[in-house]
């Protein structure tokens, strides 16, 4: 008798490789300030840090659409939570080694981002993958486990400093290092099934020739820059506009701003099946769109504070929403549009936070101006949506069918 798969297993590992990735995007923006004081190096130096990331990611996700599928899910997601690991632990060890510091955080910052690109492209196909009968929330639900990656990382460092201080750094890298490592031998482990079979996906070709595909990816950048022109600055407007330290604004701004997004996503898990995921999406791109219009126009910064809060329920489902969306409308995408979908996001996600301090600088250093120019990216998303529903409203059942979706050769 054959035994019966544990899928769960495969969930659980899934849910850390989120964690890991919350962890490599939010723990070293922590030290910044701890780096310039320890190796001497500049605030124009420490920028390059979440621009290398950020990069090493959108180079990961493209390359990934090359080498996935042929290396194959289990052996790229275990190397995912093998380079976390290494390039943490490394980030201890490096800038003391090398004559120059700053390298050394650069080389470990490269490793652990490409170990982080690896996890977003892979783990959604493999959950996607999985005989699970409600997709749309367990999708959701997955990428809550990034909110509360990233909640734990900055309460669970600011704790550490308190009790050990600062200066004991180190010892915590190591021990967030633990977490991919451990992780890895649950992926060696866990059941992980194919997508989609051999000769049975779209090649990236017949991807890029779709007015679906690029609909997709357009509603991707947006949900990314959405997520990401607030969260990015969600401290620096709270300090702005509540006047407070920047403990408090941490706690108050990105913090608060991932817990809403995290219940949002686990609300929608639960909820999901008696939900139109589209409607929904609309509904939350509406959301939106409101917040940001309360965060850069209220005079009042209660109200500011409440719509940088609420943002974070708004955009909490436009990612996953937008991967499960795919999946449905593109059912024969494979790997390759599940890369693709991660370097629309980290694309939207790497130019909307920059958009933001660039105008905001050419209006002395108004973030709310920079903020409400921002707010194209959900009215782009909400169009987008109207589109998706008047003109793709079908959803392919074979190859075929997506094929005359095309041009004619």
């Amino acid at each position: 008798m054959t035994k019966q798969k544990n899928y769960k297993r495969t969930l659980i590992a899934c849910y850390l490789g989120f964690v890991t990735q919350a962890i490599s995007a939010n723990f070293a923006p922590l030290l910044f300030v701890t780096f310039t004081k320890t190796y001497e190096i500049g605030f124009e130096k420490i920028a390059l840090i979440p621009l290398v990331f950020y990069l090493t990611q959108l180079l990961i996700d493209l390359a990934a659409t090359k080498f996935a599928d042929k290396i194959g899910y289990r052996a790229c997601v275990i190397s995912s939570q093998v380079l976390s690991a290494a390039g943490l632990v490394l980030m201890a060890i490096l800038p003391e080694l090398l004559p120059v510091p700053f390298v050394g955080i650069l080389i470990s910052v490269v490793l652990y981002a490409m170990g982080s690109g690896l996890v977003e492209v892979l783990v959604s196909p493999i959950v996607e993958a999985c005989p699970f009968e409600n997709k749309d929330g367990m999708m959701s639900l997955l990428h809550s486990f990034y909110c509360w990656g990233a909640v734990g990382v900055i309460l669970g460092s600011t704790l550490f400093f308190a009790l050990f201080g600062v200066e004991n750094w180190k010892i915590l890298t190591v021990i967030w290092a633990l977490i991919p490592l451990i992780n890895a031998f649950n992926f060696i482990s866990c059941p992980i099934e194919r997508l989609i079979e051999d000769g049975e996906g779209m090649h990236t070709r017949q991807l890029l020739r779709l007015p679906l595909f690029w609909l997709l990816i357009l509603l991707m950048v947006c949900a990314g820059a959405s997520e990401a022109s607030m969260a990015q600055w969600a401290s620096a407007f709270t300090e702005s506009a509540m006047g407070v330290s920047k403990t408090v604004g941490d706690l108050a701004g990105p913090c608060l701003f991932a817990v809403f997004m995290g219940i949002s996503r686990i609300l929608y898990g639960k909820l999901s099946e008696k939900l139109d995921l589209t409607k929904t999406m609309l509904a939350c791109g509406i959301l939106c769109v409101i917040c940001y219009l309360m965060a850069s126009l209220s005079a009042i910064p209660v109200i500011g504070l409440a719509g940088c809060a609420l943002c974070g329920v708004s955009v909490g489902i436009m990612w996953p929403g937008t991967i499960s969306i795919s999946s449905q409308k593109c059912p024969k995408g494979g790997t390759a549009m599940f890369a693709f979908l991660a370097l629309a996001g980290d694309l939207g996600a790497t130019v909307s936070p920059t958009m933001v301090g660039a105008i905001s600088n050419v209006f002395d250093g108004s973030l709310k101006t920079g903020l409400l120019v921002a707010t194209a990216f959900p009215m782009m998303l909400i169009l987008g949506l109207i589109i998706l529903r008047w003109k793709f409203n079908k959803t392919p059942k074979s190859m075929q069918e997506l094929r005359e979706m095309g041009p004619k050769d």
